[in-house]
């Protein structure tokens, strides 16, 4: 009863940005948590953010400080703002998100790093 459909990804040289998109279609609820993980290839998927229905932000250690997850007033959109990209960010990222009684994955947006 719902999808989230991510966007955003793409090439970027080493201290570029970018900022990824997590959009909620086929339901009237809005999002109200979210986690965006990253996958490279030959490694485990890992919790890079998360945001909590209450507004509480969560980072792993290795993007804390560059990375911000946040979400649209309207509850529609969640986002991952990131900066001071390195090559060591290059993965396929996935926004996990709930909206009402709905949990689903994204299809995932390739973030390449690369100079």
């Amino acid at each position: 009863q719902v999808q989230f459909v991510e966007s955003g990804g793409g090439l970027v040289q080493p201290g570029g940005s970018l900022r990824l998109s997590c959009k909620a279609s086929g339901t009237i609820f809005r999002i109200y948590g979210a986690a965006w993980y990253r996958q490279a290839p030959g490694y485990q998927r890992e919790l890079v953010a998360q945001i909590t229905r209450a507004g509480r932000t969560n980072y792993a250690d290795s993007v804390k400080g560059r990375f911000t997850i946040s979400r649209d007033i309207t509850g529609d959109t969640v986002y991952l703002q990131m900066n001071s990209l390195k090559p060591e960010d290059t993965a396929v990222y996935y926004c996990i998100a709930a909206a009402g009684p709905f949990t689903s994955w994204g299809q995932g947006t390739q973030v390449t790093v690369s100079s």
